[in-house]
């Protein structure tokens, strides 16, 4: 197994986001020294019809995650953690210019985040991610409860 000097991870806000960022987490601590950096991209093409304080309100709301997130990571004893907010498409701006930023290795991301109309029309983020990538890519799924009998 190699080990990974640099995580990336790619949160929304969604619940697989959230189980990502989980296991970002398990990832980081198992390779010592890593630097665990947590990205938040605000999809521009979403606000061009919209004014100044929707744009303000988006930048608090991702700013509040990533610093919830790097809060967490810190007091599970991941020593290296960075935040990151972006402003483009997070198709394409997270394996071709943030990656290479943060010297990626491995890059974790939800099956699945918030914006579902995009996604039929497009595809996925973690699809558009897997195709583009120069690491590895883990896709993390929402796990599936089994019922007790």
């Amino acid at each position: 197994m190699s080990h990974y000097k640099s995580i990336v991870v790619a949160v929304d806000g969604s619940k697989e986001a959230e189980y990502a960022f989980r296991k970002s987490i398990d990832v980081a601590k198992r390779n010592k020294n890593s630097t665990l950096t947590i990205v938040n991209v605000i999809n521009t093409r979403s606000f061009e019809a919209y004014d100044r304080s929707v744009i303000e309100h988006a930048e608090q709301s991702s700013q509040k995650l990533l610093n919830g997130y790097k809060s967490q990571a810190e007091a599970e004893c991941v020593k290296n953690v960075n935040v990151v907010i972006e402003y483009s498409s997070p198709k394409t701006i997270i394996t071709k210019e943030l990656a290479d930023l943060a010297k990626a290795d491995l890059i974790i991301c939800g099956a699945t985040g918030l914006n579902a109309v995009e996604r039929f029309l497009t595809g996925s983020v973690s699809e558009a991610i897997v195709r583009s990538a120069k690491c590895d890519v883990l896709v993390i799924r929402k796990p599936v409860l089994h019922a007790v009998k």
